[in-house]
C-alpha cells in the first residue's frame, strides 16, 4: 500500500493590504504566507491522506510562521531544510481597488531558490502515491531544476504516478523557456493540470477538449483543464470529462487553481474514479474562492457537504 502525497517548492511570506486603495502609511495589512505546492500539501492532508513538503526556508520569522503552520496542519517537513544565510521570500498583494489585486514579488535569490537535489530523499518518493510538481519550482533556479529532475526520476522508476501543474508564471521566465522545460516534464508525468493559457504553451490554441488530447498525446494518461468559472474537464482514456462549476459566492480567487489540484490528487489517493476525482477537485476549488487567502479555506473532508449537499464520506 503506497504513501500519501510528496511535493516539493517554495513558499514565501504573504503582506496582503486588507482595503482597497493604493499603499499608503498606515494601511492596514495581514500577515500570511503562500506556495502553490505547500497549499496542495495542506489540501490534501485536510483530506485525510498523508502529505510531505520539501522545500528551502529562511531562519527568519517568516520562515518559522511558515514552518509553524504546515506543522499545525500535519504536513510532512522531515526533507525540509532551514538556509540560514538567505532570508525567505515575500509576496506584497495590493488590492489596487475593489476587484483588482495586484502583487509584487520579492523572491530571487532567496531561500525558496536554494532548493537542490540534497534535499530529495528518494526512499520518501519511492514511498509515496503520488508526486507533485509544477512549473514554478524549476523557474526558480538551476539548483531547484535539477532538484525537481531528481524527484520526477526516482517517482518514474519507482513506478509513482507524477502530478504536473504548468502554473506558470511570466515574471518567472519567458514563454519560451517556460515550454522547452515543461514540455520535458510534460512527457514523464502521468497527470497534467492546466489552464487554457498555460496548455497553450505546448500545444496549439483550441476548443478545451481538443487541447487536452493534444496534451495527452505527449505522454500524460490524464490532462486537467482547469476552466474558472466554467469549471473543468479531464481527458484520459480517449474520453473528456466535463465537470460543472459549484456555484458560490467568490471572495478571492487566489489560491483556487491549487485547492482543486489537492483535490483531485486526494481523489487520486482515494482510489476514485476520474469523474469522482474532478467533483471532489471542484468543491474545493469553490471552497477556496469563498475565503479570503491562498490555504485558509481549503476544506477538510466531513466539511464536504456544505457546499455538495450529500456528503462524500470514506
Amino acid at each position: 500500500m503506497r504513501g500519501g502525497l510528496v511535493t516539493l517548492g517554495e513558499a514565501l511570506g504573504v503582506v496582503a493590504a486588507t482595503d482597497p486603495g493604493p499603499l499608503a502609511p498606515g494601511a492596514a495589512l495581514r500577515m500570511d504566507f503562500a506556495g502553490a505546492e505547500a497549499t496542495v500539501a495542506i489540501g490534501v492532508r485536510r483530506l485525510g491522506h498523508d502529505s510531505a513538503w520539501v522545500g528551502c526556508l529562511g531562519d527568519d520569522a517568516v520562515g518559522v510562521m511558515i514552518r509553524d503552520r504546515l506543522r499545525a496542519e500535519r504536513v510532512d517537513l522531515s526533507r525540509s531544510r532551514i538556509d540560514p544565510e538567505r532570508p525567505t521570500g515575500l509576496m506584497l498583494r495590493e488590492r489596487r481597488t475593489a476587484d483588482r489585486i495586484r502583487v509584487t514579488y520579492y523572491r530571487r535569490d532567496l531561500a525558496g531558490s536554494r532548493l537542490s537535489a540534497t534535499e530529495i530523499d528518494a526512499g520518501q518518493i519511492a514511498a509515496a502515491g503520488v508526486l507533485h510538481i509544477t512549473g514554478i519550482t524549476p523557474a526558480l533556479s538551476v539548483s531547484a531544476r535539477e532538484a525537481v529532475h531528481a524527484a520526477v526520476g526516482i517517482a518514474v522508476e519507482a513506478g509513482v504516478p507524477v502530478a504536473l501543474d504548468i502554473n506558470y508564471r511570466r515574471a518567472l521566465w519567458t514563454a519560451e523557456d517556460a515550454a522547452a522545460e515543461l514540455s520535458k516534464l510534460v512527457t514523464r508525468a502521468d497527470i497534467v493540470f492546466a489552464g487554457v493559457e498555460e496548455a497553450a504553451l505546448l500545444v496549439p490554441p483550441d476548443a478545451p477538449a481538443v487541447m487536452a488530447e493534444a496534451l495527452a498525446a505527449l505522454g500524460p494518461s490524464q490532462v486537467v483543464l482547469k476552466l474558472g468559472a466554467e469549471g473543468a474537464l479531464a481527458y484520459a482514456g480517449g474520453a473528456v470529462i466535463i465537470q460543472p462549476p459549484f456555484t458560490v459566492t467568490a471572495v478571492d480567487p487566489v489560491g483556487a487553481g491549487d485547492a482543486f489540484v489537492a483535490g483531485y490528487l486526494a481523489g487520486v489517493l482515494d482510489g476514485g474514479s476520474i469523474r469522482e476525482r474532478l467533483h471532489l477537485a471542484a468543491l474545493c476549488g469553490a471552497f477556496a474562492v469563498s475565503v479570503t487567502g491562498d490555504w485558509t479555506g481549503l476544506p477538510f473532508r466531513h466539511e464536504l457537504g456544505l457546499l455538495d449537499g450529500a456528503d462524500i464520506q470514506r
